[in-house]
């Protein structure tokens, strides 16, 4: 029975990322998903710290001074940590994906490499011609 269960849960895993691999937008649930664990375990221990500290002060436990407090303190977080990377990946993957003026020096630079290969595979290409006709 154990055997079952080990190969049942195996196969569900698979099953699972088979179709996140399908799903074009399988990173969005995943990242959706930590994002939800992690906020509900912030809303968790940030009520067991308030009963402590209102404990500890002999002060009311009251549910709208929690919720302005959690509140309060997941928009600072928000602000300071998840905005600045959102700009940096979401922001500056769209500007290169648009074209902005600095993806596309970058690309330009790729161009003037590739022609300075080509230039230089033609150029041994025709060293390599011009001495065949010599030997021959």
């Amino acid at each position: 029975m154990a055997e079952s269960y080990n190969k049942k849960g195996a196969s569900n895993r698979i099953l699972l990322l088979t179709k996140l691999q399908k799903n074009r937008r399988g990173f969005l649930w995943v990242t959706l998903g930590f994002f939800l664990i992690s906020l509900a375990a912030h809303w968790v221990f940030a009520w067991f710290t308030y009963v402590q500290e209102q404990q500890a002060h002999n002060q009311p436990i009251q549910i709208g001074d929690y919720l302005n407090m959690t509140f309060r303190d997941i928009m600072e977080n928000w602000q300071s940590e998840f905005l600045q990377l959102m700009w940096q990946v979401a922001g500056l993957s769209f500007l290169l994906y648009v074209g902005s003026p600095q993806s596309k020096e970058s690309s330009e630079r790729i161009e003037e490499k590739i022609d300075l290969i080509m230039k230089k595979l033609q150029e041994r290409n025709w060293e390599q011609a011009e001495k065949e006709q010599i030997a021959r």
